[in-house]
């Protein structure tokens, strides 16, 4: 892979409450999705498939165990000579009290120095909570082709779901004219995917301008880009295609790990050309017992289905008793499903254990069910 003069910065620090319970106590770029993998492996594993050997992970909302986790760049390969993964908490500097990251741009503006170690002509912002596959190097190929300050990655969608979204507004030539931030009347339907390639000098010099303006939130979306339209300064659209996802939601992360067993997704994490790395669970292979059953299903390793698993993603060391039924569900790593449960369309979150002959979740139902605490008989 060739290499660039490009580092990359992961935003990893946001609560997640729309997680509910899953993000209580864990950051949610640490959150386990597709039986053995976390979110963050995502963005992580896109930059070492890139070529970019250093990476900033900035964090701060329940930090502990993401922060264990990211700190160890072997991973993604990003532990040689010259490259690294660098967690980077909120921190007191001289001359200033402790504070936290105050929006997406202050983030990066705390770590200025850490960024002018490693003197990059070109600036990486990522999302540390989304599913997707992405070739950077092609995105930042086409920065400089188009000899841009700023190349924003995007993503059409729907016109129904365009007021979600921060909007770009183009001209013929993909140049950025106008940002619109959830407009209630979007003249188009590029969504901002949060992914961004700055050239370093240009940006840190709106960094520091940007400290100074009074009334400021210090977010990419709300001040950054508009002061570099306000400047003239030349803002292109990258048009990404191919799987991306913001689970931010319970639906929606349920939605992506069902995505997984849908054979026409484009989320194939089986491609060996552009491979999504994790942690290496010191496990047992998966068992599937005499009378267990298995049917269009992820089944993770350590996991002993005695009973029955039906278009789920099954983790790693989950446990699935005599008669139990799970289906169209999603167990994160190490729940017990008790002999003879029901569990229907929900996600259970780790080490939760489901009493024996308990029912959870519906099949008609239009929402999922989270399931974050014990199960109990009769409870």
């Amino acid at each position: 892979m060739e290499k660039n003069n490009m580092l990359a910065m992961i935003l990893a620090g946001g609560r997640g409450t729309r997680l509910k319970d899953l993000t209580a106590k864990n950051a949610k770029p640490a959150v386990h999705f597709g039986g053995k993998y976390r979110i963050i492996d995502f963005p992580l594993s896109n930059c070492a498939n890139a070529g970019i050997d250093i990476v900033g992970v900035l964090t701060q909302y329940e930090p502990v165990e993401l922060n264990a986790y990211a700190g160890a760049g072997q991973r993604w390969g990003l532990d040689t000579r010259g490259s690294g993964v660098f967690v980077l908490p909120p921190s007191e500097k001289d001359g200033t009290k402790f504070d936290v990251y105050q929006g997406t741009a202050d983030a990066i503006t705390q770590n200025i120095d850490f960024i002018d170690r490693f003197d990059p002509e070109y600036v990486l912002v990522l999302s540390g909570d989304h599913i997707y596959k992405m070739d950077y190097a092609k995105m930042l190929a086409y920065h400089k082709e188009h000899n841009a300050d700023a190349t924003i990655a995007v993503l059409p969608v729907s016109w129904d779901e365009a007021s979600r979204f921060g909007i770009m507004n183009t001209d013929d030539d993909g140049n950025i004219v106008e940002f619109e931030e959830k407009p209630a009347n979007p003249k188009s339907n590029l969504a901002s995917m949060g992914i961004y390639i700055f050239n370093w000098k240009l940006l840190r010099k709106e960094l520091i301008a940007d400290t100074k303006v009074e009334g400021s939130s210090h977010d990419f979306g709300k001040d950054i880009i508009p002061s570099y339209l306000n400047q003239g300064k030349k803002l292109v659209a990258w048009r990404f295609e191919g799987y991306w996802k913001d689970v931010g939601t319970i639906d929606s992360l349920w939605e992506a790990n069902m995505d997984l067993l849908n054979k026409s997704s484009e989320l194939n994490l089986d491609d060996p050309n552009w491979k999504i790395y994790t942690e290496d669970i010191p496990a047992l292979p998966e068992y599937i017992g005499p009378n267990g059953k298995v049917e269009h299903s992820y089944v993770n390793q350590g996991a002993v289905i005695l009973g029955h698993a039906k278009d789920s993603v099954i983790s790693n060391g989950v446990t699935i008793e005599e008669g139990a039924t799970v289906e169209q569900s999603v167990l994160l790593p190490g729940v017990t499903v008790g002999a003879g449960a029901k569990v229907y369309k929900a996600l259970v979150a780790d080490n939760i254990k489901i009493d024996a002959d308990t029912k959870v979740g519906s099949l008609s139902s239009k929402e999922v069910t989270l399931v974050a605490k014990h199960v109990k008989k009769g409870g």
